[in-house]
């Protein structure tokens, strides 16, 4: 039961840590940094579709499990305290307004565009080879 309680917890601080990161993009004194993989980390996030799609066993589900939170983590690192201490009260009160998350619609194109290029080089290696 106390392994639930921590996990549910742990979750609950990764999506507000995450949406903190989407009000630091619009915080002037967001590093450089900072506000690059701030950037990334927030259009991907939010996107609507996964880079490893979660119907594919155990790797669908690699990507919410350790990358988005190690990125989250580390972006949130580099952010500066003041920064932090002004953007987790906004990320607590949107969640609370509205329980939902904002979407990403660039996210969800970068994906797209991201498998795409895949695609794409798979294709003409497999050209080449023929």
């Amino acid at each position: 039961m106390h392994l639930l309680t921590t996990a549910r917890t742990w979750a609950v601080r990764i999506k507000r840590d995450g949406l903190t990161l989407w009000f630091a993009l619009r915080d002037p004194r967001t590093p450089w940094l900072a506000r690059a993989l701030a950037w990334l980390v927030v259009a991907y996030a939010l996107s609507p579709i996964d880079l490893i799609p979660d119907f594919i066993p155990v790797l669908g589900y690699l990507d919410d499990l350790l990358l988005l939170p190690g990125l989250i983590w580390l972006t949130v690192r580099l952010l500066p305290e003041a920064v932090l201490a002004d953007c987790r009260p906004q990320a607590v009160a949107w969640l609370d307004a509205r329980k939902d998350q904002p979407r990403s619609l660039f996210g969800a194109a970068l994906v797209i565009a991201l498998w795409t290029a895949l695609a794409w080089y798979g294709w003409s290696a497999w050209q080449q080879r023929a």
